[in-house]
């Protein structure tokens, strides 16, 4: 089943043929520019709506929304559902370690208006307040105009913008979402979106969380005893079964950056906009954007890091200090240092020479 919003989808029957659409098209290389950012759950009004961020929530992605405008298509992840009236909150053994998030079903308008075009809700706050959750976040984000995908119930979506045919699916741990443990099902979804569309978008939420998972390990890690799957290895199949960019966070912290078979993957974008509920000291704070450049067969081309940082309560802000994209530079490096990709310290991502 492919979720999708009141705009127009992809013909699922109409194939794109990579190899020859610039041929097809006689026109020079089409370039698209995709940002993207990780969590961001803006307010919830559980338990109480003291939670919620000043004027109802209208400034929080003020900084960044020039940025998501700019771009062909933006990305995020929504850690939480929409819903402003009641459900079942789940069970939680250790209240002290567990979070329950709801935000106002009109702020939907909030991410549309930043710009806003996908959002993943594949990850473990989805189902804090069950099926009734679930349900209301999709019914909200139908109507604001939002794709998204990474429920059981919906794992994928495909949509036209600008001519380009988009695929987009998202993976988690969690219950009610589409596996990222289960990589032969993740590969065949990606298999299917790539034979009809021409740039496949992969949001995968996996890892530990906290500073203590920082640096990539190529292994399956764990989390209060849940495996969170193995980043590095469901990044490459993914790739391997037709994705041009993998997105990933649920780590809380920003990870490094990689270029494979010419595509893009960003292994944690950490949090970006995480009001009231989340700790943002040290690197939980740091908050990137990410913009990337690819030609219509979804090959990287170029991209930028934007550094933003979370104070106070959150929400996002312009980091004159540029402290994310030099961590993501420095991690990368450490990380993965045979690849391809170089990022300077103003945060200019590029393929080495």
């Amino acid at each position: 089943m492919s979720c999708s919003t009141g705009n127009t989808p992809v013909n699922p029957e109409s194939k794109v043929d990579k190899a020859t659409l610039s041929e097809a098209q006689d026109t020079s290389e089409k370039r698209i520019f995709i940002s993207a950012v990780g969590d961001c759950m803006i307010g919830t009004n559980y338990p109480s709506a003291n939670l919620l961020p000043p004027n109802d929530g209208k400034d929080i992605f003020r900084d960044a929304a020039p940025y998501l405008q700019k771009s062909d298509l933006a990305f995020g992840n929504c850690e939480g559902g929409f819903l402003t009236g009641e459900g079942p909150v789940k069970k939680c053994s250790d209240p002290t370690k567990c979070y329950a998030f709801k935000m106002p079903d009109h702020y939907a308008k909030h991410f549309v208006n930043a710009g806003f075009d996908i959002l993943s809700i594949a990850n473990n706050h989805v189902g804090d307040f069950g099926e009734v959750g679930r349900i209301n976040t999709k019914k909200v984000l139908t109507e604001a105009g939002i794709y998204f995908a990474g429920l059981t119930s919906c794992p994928n979506t495909r949509f036209e913008k600008d001519g380009v045919k988009y695929g987009f699916c998202a993976f988690a741990p969690n219950n009610g979402t589409v596996s990222v443990n289960d990589i032969a099902k993740a590969k065949l979804i990606v298999q299917e979106l790539n034979s009809n569309c021409d740039i496949v978008i992969v949001s995968f939420h996996a890892g530990g969380e906290g500073s203590g998972f920082r640096h990539l390990t190529n292994s399956n890690e764990s989390y209060l005893g849940e495996n969170r799957g193995n980043p590095q290895e469901f990044a490459k199949a993914v790739i391997d079964a037709g994705a041009d960019i993998v997105f990933g966070h649920g780590p809380h912290v920003p990870r490094a950056m990689d270029i494979y078979k010419g595509k893009f993957i960003a292994y944690s974008l950490g949090n970006f906009a995480t009001y009231a509920r989340f700790s943002l000291k040290g690197y939980a704070g740091y908050a990137p954007l990410v913009t990337v450049e690819v030609n219509d067969k979804g090959d990287f081309i170029s991209g930028e890091i934007v550094s933003f940082i979370q104070e106070g309560e959150g929400g996002p802000t312009l980091d004159v200090q540029g402290r994310v994209a030099k961590d993501i530079k420095d991690l990368t490096e450490a990380d993965l240092p045979t690849s391809q990709l170089s990022i300077d310290s103003v945060g200019k991502i590029s393929l080495k020479n």
